[in-house]
């Protein structure tokens, strides 16, 4: 052995940092199940019409104030535009049956308010 690697395995560093890892390794193994257990009770909350409702009255209504906002403030109209035909997408989706659809269109209108969203804040630069 090196001298170096020598003065490392007596000054315990190796076995330091060999107990940080197991560490890391249960503490992920353990959040890896709480996640897991939580995720799988949290299904039915998250399905439910109910919260997707909630979450697009939210989204409106930040939409509103920081698009507004920005559209007063340098005096663009394109990224609110933009932000308002992604909401109307997410509104639009909220319409249809559950599925890979209605999945597909919220995920779009989220692309698009975000896309708004992005150049608002570009434009107030």
């Amino acid at each position: 052995m090196t001298t170096r690697l020598y003065q490392s395995l007596l000054s315990g560093r190796i076995d330091r940092i060999a107990i940080m890892v197991s560490g890391l390794c249960v503490a992920h193994c353990f959040a890896t199940a709480v996640l897991l257990a939580l995720l799988a009770s949290a299904g039915g909350f998250l399905g439910d019409p109910l919260f997707h409702e909630a979450g697009l009255g939210i989204a409106i209504l930040l939409g509103a104030i920081a698009l507004g906002h920005g559209a007063i403030r340098h005096g663009y109209m394109m990224p609110a535009a933009i932000g308002s035909l992604g909401l109307g997408v997410m509104a639009g989706a909220l319409t249809m049956d559950h599925g890979a659809q209605e999945s597909l269109y919220t995920l779009m209108g989220v692309g698009i308010l975000a896309l708004g969203h992005d150049l608002n804040h570009r434009a107030g630069r």
